[in-house]
């Protein structure tokens, strides 16, 4: 009975590790193949969205991309320069901030040469549906808590039961706050930008 039961062991653990040997290298293979897709969806997705928060260029903002760090202890800013004719139209910014209701949120933010806000898009964020989620369209022009036109500067947005302009999306006030952090961020980088003075 002894004899059976170490057999019996000792198969369960080689069928279990030729299952993982198995497994593991099936992912790898999913992975190789489907890595370069996905990298490929991501730079579309990131080019869409420079296209919608600057105006009209004819440069490659992709392969001009450089970065700033906004201050000593903070992760560098993607910065994207669009030009027409040579001359810089704006400037798309990718940002972020850890301070999500939900955690990390990704904007890409468009500024003219003059540091207004000409539009932005929401790229990654885990927010509650329905209520942070709503970041996507409450601050766009027109809406309730339009940011575009403004110039945060140094200074910054503030949303205002902080003493700001921004009124903040109904009953996501944390998210809100993030979301304006994002885009502060961004500003202040650009604020610190060398190339572009």
């Amino acid at each position: 009975m002894g004899k059976k039961l170490e057999s019996s062991f000792k198969n369960m653990v080689l069928v279990l590790f030729l299952v993982t040997l198995i497994s593991s290298a099936a992912v790898g293979v999913v992975n190789s193949f489907t890595s370069g897709l996905i990298e490929k969806v991501q730079i579309e997705k990131q080019t869409q969205a420079i296209r919608a928060v600057v105006p009209t260029f004819d440069n490659d903002p992709m392969t001009e991309k450089y970065t700033v760090k906004p201050s000593e202890n903070e992760e560098e800013v993607e910065f994207y320069p669009a030009k027409q004719n040579g001359e810089l139209v704006g400037t798309a910014i990718k940002t972020y901030t850890n301070d999500g209701f939900g955690g990390k949120i990704e904007l890409m933010v468009g500024f003219t040469p003059d540091g207004t806000i000409y539009n932005y898009s929401v790229l990654s964020h885990k927010e509650t549906p329905g209520l942070g989620s709503k970041m996507d369209t409450w601050f766009v022009k027109g809406a309730k808590g339009n940011i575009t036109g403004k110039t945060p500067g140094t200074k910054g947005l503030q949303v205002s039961k902080d003493g700001g302009d921004v009124d903040a999306i109904t009953a996501a006030t944390i998210s809100s706050r993030a979301f304006l952090d994002a885009v502060n961020r961004a500003a202040k980088a650009l604020e610190k930008d060398t190339k572009q003075k």
